[in-house]
């Protein structure tokens, strides 16, 4: 029985985690439609969609279903038309939240988000009420050391505003203007660095500090919106490192 029930949480894992790759695929692949319909299907001169691109490369998504989301964005197969919509409200204890989607249906994409809200601590904001609390900013994670100078100079030729460690000690994290995004990928990229991830953020100018209940109750919410087929990314001003060390 021991041994049934190990192969039974292991199934039960992968599938969830299965379940999980299929729907971020799915929002990357929305992401390239997207980016086609707003400024075409060639990525040389879509900054947008050249992102996309390298993003869903990234997380394995085929050659085969990037070139149909391009397809989808140009108008030469049927799809959904999707528009982006921004959502802002309060969290547990006060934390600041912003939801990013992209929806053919705002009537059923804002009662989604809504019912997350109210189901697990929070609630939905108006246009404007959270927003001014953060900024927006590009980062780009890349391989290398801080200490490696030719990677700084790269940096700074590119618009970086800083840089700084990475999660792990083999990468570093480039923060810079969102305009510049795009040129400082394609830069990075033809001196042979590699980028693991490159996109906009949403960072907040003061964190909000949390007790433990109010870290465990906001990374639920958090899960929870980032989990709706519909949110392609959400962000915060709760500060959950400190919370979960307290």
């Amino acid at each position: 029985m021991a041994g049934h029930s190990k192969w039974a949480n292991i199934k039960h894992r992968k599938g969830r985690q299965d379940a999980l790759r299929g729907k971020m695929n799915t929002k990357l692949i929305r992401e390239i439609t997207v980016a086609t319909k707003e400024s075409g299907g060639d990525p040389s001169s879509n900054p947008r969609l050249r992102l996309a691109m390298d993003k869903a490369s990234r997380a394995n998504v085929t050659k085969d279903s990037i070139k149909k989301a391009i397809d989808k964005g140009m108008g030469t197969m049927d799809g959904a038309d999707y528009q982006e919509v921004r959502y802002e409200g309060y969290g547990p204890q006060g934390v600041a939240i912003l939801v990013f989607c992209l929806t053919d249906n705002k009537n059923r994409t804002v009662a989604e988000v809504r019912h997350a809200f109210s189901k697990y601590g929070g609630n939905l904001g108006t246009d404007g009420s959270v927003s001014y609390l953060f900024n927006r900013q590009a980062k780009i994670v890349v391989q290398g050391s801080v200490d490696d100078e030719a990677l700084m100079s790269h940096a700074l030729d590119c618009g970086a505003d800083d840089f700084s460690q990475g999660e792990t000690p083999d990468t570093v994290v480039l923060t810079l203007p969102p305009a510049h995004l795009a040129t400082a990928v394609d830069a990075l990229k033809s001196h042979d660095y590699v980028v693991e991830h490159a996109d906009n953020h949403w960072v907040a100018d003061m964190i909000q500090p949390l007790d433990a209940t109010g870290v465990e109750k906001t990374l639920v919410l958090y899960e929870v919106l980032l989990d709706l087929d519909d949110v392609q990314s959400v962000f915060t001003n709760a500060d959950l490192g400190q919370g979960l060390m307290d």
